[in-house]
């Protein structure tokens, strides 16, 4: 791998980062509801996920769930349950304190919404190999993707952590509720 390349894979995983999308809703989500330590919790969780989808393309045993359609279809429905149960609960659920839940919710949160979502192995398996070719050079990129996507989640639950307390917490967790919904029921459209 070239110093160019690196430095290519380097600004497309920083513009991936940036996109919003399934992660970014569940950490305003934990936010709300857990304040700094629940949104590092599902950080971590997120980024477990993302780890274990990146070494699992970096090792080829993502192309499985792609090969087999029936596998792949499982776990879009299993992807399209978990976005709506957890939109659902914002939704509906009472008001937290932000002080009141556990980091753990926060952690199971980030790595069900991040294991369940067939998108980012699909992705993964896609992404990777545009980079790099081998084994360890795959696995290497796995870590340095999870890396930069972890420094911009940390910035984004830095900032969350702060502007929580002046954001009205029941409209922002329902926001992120329907944003949760909403992508639940276009993964469950989508062909």
């Amino acid at each position: 791998m070239t110093w160019s390349s690196l430095g290519a894979f380097l600004l497309a995983s920083l513009l991936l980062a940036l996109v919003p999308g399934v992660g970014t809703a569940m950490l305003v989500r934990q936010a709300v509801r857990g304040g700094r330590r629940g949104a590092y919790a599902t950080v971590a969780g997120l980024q477990t996920g993302v780890a274990l989808w990146a070494l699992a393309a970096a090792l080829g045993l993502s192309v499985l769930l792609v090969a087999n359609e029936i596998a792949y279809q499982v776990l879009r429905v299993v992807g399209v349950g978990v976005l709506l149960v957890f939109g659902v609960r914002a939704l509906i659920g009472r008001t937290r304190e932000p002080t009141a839940p556990t980091s753990g919710g926060g952690f199971r949160a980030g790595l069900l919404v991040n294991l369940a979502n067939p998108k980012l192995a699909v992705f993964a398996i896609s992404f990777l190999p545009q980079f790099g070719a081998g084994r360890d050079e795959l696995v290497l990129l796995a870590a340095l993707w999870v890396l930069v996507d972890t420094v911009w989640y940390l910035i984004i639950a830095s900032l969350l952590s702060r502007a929580v307390g002046w954001l009205r917490h029941r409209w922002l967790e329902r926001l992120s509720g329907a944003v949760l919904i909403g992508l639940g029921i276009r993964l469950a459209t989508e062909t």
